[in-house]
């Protein structure tokens, strides 16, 4: 076998493993509202996580990203579309390369 074909099968057997072993080793509901409530935050957190270095680091300058995030911030606590907080954050950082 050559070394690609190894390496997807080890890849595809570690991923079986990771999303099997859960189910396998878990199988009564669990009951606890700590437990829960931290499971339910993890897929947000792990977003968070992986999109915000490649915000802060996506632009010539981390003063114009930061200045886009902040304004995606602000106009998705005032409860904006998604595509008008795209779009405004895009135009703060465009207008912000603009005098960087």
């Amino acid at each position: 076998m050559s070394y690609v074909a190894v390496s997807v099968f080890v890849m595809a057997a570690v991923t079986y493993l990771i999303r099997m072993l859960p189910l396998t080793l878990m199988r009564q509901k669990i009951n606890s509202v700590f437990i829960r409530s931290v499971l339910a935050y993890v897929p947000y957190a792990v977003l968070t996580a992986m999109t915000l270095p490649f915000i802060l680091y996506s632009t010539s300058s981390m003063i114009s990203a930061a200045i886009g995030l902040a304004v995606a911030v602000i106009l998705a606590l005032m409860e904006q579309s998604l595509i008008t907080v795209a779009l405004g954050a895009s135009a703060a950082v465009f207008i912000a390369e603009l005098f960087v």
